[in-house]
Formats: C-alpha cells, structure tokens, sequence
C-alpha cells in the first residue's frame, strides 16, 4: 500500500438508519479516485449492510473491512440503567480475517437478541470470548476512554484501557484521534497520546465519516431531523458538525502533523485485515427422517405413494419414468432433505387445515412436488419441464415459492421453530426507501413546508413505480418550472435528491424465512423485530440468496 495514503476505518453507511448517508457504489467510486487502498465500514451496532458493501468493494477493486461501531455496556448486558446516557458506550470493532468476521457476527448477534436495552450491547465478557480475529478501537467522544477523560477521571480511562489490553491484546487495539473542530476531542486528543505510550497502543487518525461529500451536510442535517423528529430551525436538536465526510489523504494527514503514525497504523491495519467471504454454499439442515429410513429412502416412499394419491390406478411407464428421472437428479445433487423440508412444512399446514396456495414459479414443473403435495399443478397435463426448477446440467438451489393463508401463517412458522430450533429459524429483514414522493413529503416538513405546499409538489411526481426525482422533473413540465422559479421548492428538491433512495427503516419480510442446520448466528447477524419477538436476520434477501 502506498504510504502517503490512508484508509478510513470509521465510517457510516446508510444503514446507520437515518444517521449515515453514505451509499456503497459511490463510497467504493470515491475512494478508489482517491487512491484509498481499502475501507471499512462501522455502522451503528448492526451489520445490515456487510455483504453489500462487501460485494461493492470487490467490483471496485478496494479492500474491504467489515466492522461495526458496537454499544458496550459499561457492566453487564443484564445490567439495565435508568437512562441510554448510562446504557453503553460506543467501542469500534474490525475483522481481521474469517474468524474475526464470525466473532463479530456473533457478538452484533448477542448484543440484539440479549443484551438489547436502549440499544443491542456487548459487554467486556462477551468480547473477551469472541476476541479472535478482531481489532478493537476506542472509537468516538462516547466511547468508554474518551468519556472518562472528558469526565477528568483519568485513572477510569486507564483503568479501561488496561481492560481492552488484556482483552485484546496491545497489538489489536488503537486508540482513535478525531479532529472536528470540537473542544473535546483537542481534550482527548492530547491525553490520549500519552495512554498509548503507557499501554503500547498504536493511534489512529479517524474521521467519523457520516457522508461523502461536504456539500452534502446541510442534506444530512435535514436527514437527521426526519429521524429525530425535529424540525431544522429546532435550535435545540441534536445537531453534527460539517468535517465528517470522506476526507483525502491529505486532508486526514494535515489534521494530525504531530502524529504521522496515526495515519500510517490505518495502512497497517488495513494490511492485517484480510477477509475472504465465500457464497453460493447452502446450510439448510439434514432433515431427520424415520428411523431405519435413509433420507433418499424415505422421500421415495412419500413419493411413490403420492403418486398412487395423485394418478389413482394409473401406474404405467411415463410416470414412473419422470419421477424416478427427478429423484435421481434430487439425491445427486443433494436436494434431498431441502425437499422433505418444505413437504413436511407443508403438510403439518395442510393437516391443520390451514390455506396453502397451488403453487407457482418453476416448482410447478416438478412431478416430486406434485405427488407430495408441495403443489397443485400436474406438471405432465400442461407439459412442464422439470429442467426449468432444477437443472442436472447446470446446479443452483430449486426455489419452491410457498404461500400461506397470511392469518395462519405464524402457526407455520412456530412449528418450524419447534421442529429445527430457535435460534436455527428466523424471518428475513426489509428495508424501507426514501422513495420519490415520501422523501419530498419527508424533507418538506422538517424544514418547515406546510403540509399542503410539500404534498402539492409530491403529487407533481407522476404514480410510476420505482420513478425518481430526476426523471419524474424531465417528465413533468409543471414540476420542473415550480423548481427554477420558487426558491423554497428548489432547496427541497436539493435535498430531496442528496438523499432519495437512502434506507429509512428496519422490517419484516413479508415471506421469506431462513432455516440453517445450526445456530444461524453462526453464519449471519441476527437481530429482532421491531416488537422484540421474532428473530429476524439483518441480512435482506437479496445477501441471503
């Protein structure tokens, strides 16, 4: 890596919901203009964003380094101060490698499924346990070192970081120099030095990226008043300071003159930090079949007497042919228990009389699934091919599109839970857009527009899916006019546009659900729903698939 670089290891994405609005393809164009070798991404304890920013990275040819800003609790997780102040403080976490990227799957996991209040938390015991493979950093003004310097509590801030030394070790844990301009940070940034040389830390400079370009932090600063709920004249609100963009390397190096190893330590951790993920591998579990049975075994069974049920006496060699051609082609490319999955889902729904759809999408060409019941559709009366759901030739995973009447779908749901386990199951997390119309409706009201002006110039933009704000200004004469000649349409439309399309909120996909053959956390980062019940996975369904 070329040493007058720099690679930001403290940096928003637009899954730091309503907090950061940095968008992967953009983020990976800026850095690689700027030569920037690497970057990471640190989103407000979640991982809703990691493969895609992954994936992003690798098409743009920088490395990527995937962490998270995580909330460590100041004790315990089951420790429940009375106010979020006391509830955590921000600790900044990076994968090295493979086993580092499970541990922090792991610990984001834990933090959401237990340790949930206020915020999803760590603690120290669960990052002494899962410490391998990852760097620690002592992130921003909240995190537990800085906090106690601003506090003058000096001997709490070493205390702490003797604490993240012992956990970490020396090696994995830097300490963070930010320079926004703000009081504080010149006051931990001139002790923080100095608990470096005493503990054998290295520094880094970091930037607390939250968008890409200066320019866009007035749009921010309206971002942030939607998901606060505050108006933008609130003078009151909480409000973030305009340096936290993506800086150049010159620009982080001129901040920091007196410490040039805090630039040059972010080029060797991005050095150390070497993750290889790898896709296209299923985790679906073995189904357990009877006992004595092979699984093969018992799927031909059901089969063979489905297909009596299905064809009555009819028995001759067309069928018996197709079939035995698509059991073949099941159990040599190993789809044998993906298959007694779903039909025995499928028939607990059925036995219970709850509403299950005849099928659809290529499934429907499979004479399996139509013995067992998986569908309704014969797949030789209308001459469907087998080869459309799953081809010898050509092997990617059948997709068998299930639907549940939606009142008694939950009922399906539980059973699985109860039959492969908790914590093997979960529905898959949405995210919401600032789509055309609402982003206008949205940014309108918090700069103070009244509701009437702001709905009068979304019901501009024409009722086309997926329009944006652009092309609906092309095609709508009254639209682009209202633009040029009134002044407080144009600046919603500016900040509209910075930040149309960003996410703005966690949901629940309305069908999809994961089932692995172990604890899912083992393989992806879970979180809950917004009632805290379900177990829902953070990631959406397109990095899942």
């Amino acid at each position: 890596m070329a040493a007058d670089s720099f690679v930001h290891l403290h940096l928003h994405t637009e899954y730091s919901l309503l907090d950061g609005a940095v968008r992967m393809k953009e983020l990976m164009k800026k850095a690689a203009e700027m030569g920037m070798p690497a970057v990471a991404m640190t989103d407000h304890g979640n991982l809703y964003g990691a493969i895609e920013f992954y994936q992003e990275a690798k098409k743009a040819g920088v490395k990527p380094i995937i962490g998270c800003e995580a909330y460590m609790a100041p004790g315990s997780i089951k420790d429940r101060p009375n106010n979020q102040r006391d509830a955590a403080y921000h600790f900044t976490l990076l994968a090295k490698d493979a086993t580092g990227y499970r541990n922090l799957v792991k610990l984001i996991s834990t933090a959401h499924l237990d340790g949930m209040h206020y915020k999803p938390r760590i603690d120290k015991e669960l990052l002494a346990a899962h410490s391998e493979g990852l760097i620690g950093m002592s992130a921003c003004l909240k995190g537990e070192i800085n906090m106690a310097i601003q506090s003058d509590n000096l001997a709490k801030a070493r205390q702490s970081a003797g604490e993240f030394r012992d956990i970490l070790g020396a090696e994995n844990f830097f300490l963070e120099l930010h320079d926004h301009g703000i009081e504080a940070q010149a006051k931990c940034n001139r002790m923080l030095p100095t608990i470096a040389k005493e503990f054998g830390f290295g520094l880094v400079a970091a930037n607390d990226v939250h968008f890409l370009e200066r320019a866009h932090h007035d749009a921010h600063d309206v971002m942030i008043c939607i998901g606060t709920g505050k108006m933008v004249h609130d003078e009151r609100r909480m409000r973030y300071v305009p340096e936290l963009y993506f800086k150049s390397a010159d620009e982080m190096r001129a901040l920091f003159p007196e410490h040039p190893s805090a630039i040059t330590n972010t080029l060797e951790i991005a050095e150390r930090c070497n993750l290889e993920l790898e896709f296209g591998q299923s985790k679906y579990p073995e189904y357990p079949a009877p006992e004595g049975k092979t699984r093969e075994a018992y799927l031909r069974e059901l089969c063979y007497k489905g297909l009596h049920e299905r064809y009555g006496g009819r028995a001759d060699s067309e069928l018996i042919t197709r079939l035995d051609y698509e059991l073949d082609v099941l159990e040599t490319t190993g789809f044998v228990s993906y298959f007694l999955i779903v039909w025995d889902f499928i028939h607990f729904a059925k036995q219970r009389g709850i509403p299950v759809g005849p099928g659809r999408g290529s499934a429907a060409g499979s004479m399996a699934a139509y013995v067992l019941g998986i569908t309704d559709i014969d797949p030789l009366q209308f001459n469907l091919l087998f080869e459309r759901f799953l081809n010898p030739e050509r092997i990617s995973p059948p997709d068998i599109d299930v639907d549940f009447c939606e009142a008694r779908r939950g009922e399906v749901l539980e059973y699985v839970r109860q039959k492969y386990g908790e914590r093997r199951v979960s529905q898959i997390i949405t995210f919401g857009k600032l789509k055309a119309k609402s982003v206008v409706r949205d940014v309108g009201r918090v700069i103070g527009l009244s509701y009437g002006e702001a709905d009068r110039i979304a019901k501009m933009i024409p009722n086309e899916l997926n329009i944006t704000l652009a092309s609906a200004a092309e095609k709508t004469p009254e639209l682009k006019k209202a633009i040029a000649s009134e002044p407080s349409t144009k600046q919603l439309w500016d900040y509209a546009t910075v930040l149309e399309g960003l996410s703005r909120n966690a949901g629940v996909h309305a069908a999809g659900v994961v089932i692995g053959d172990r604890d899912l956390a083992e393989y992806v980062p879970l979180c809950r729903d917004s009632k805290g019940s379900d177990v829902i996975s953070q990631f959406a369904m397109g990095p899942l698939t």
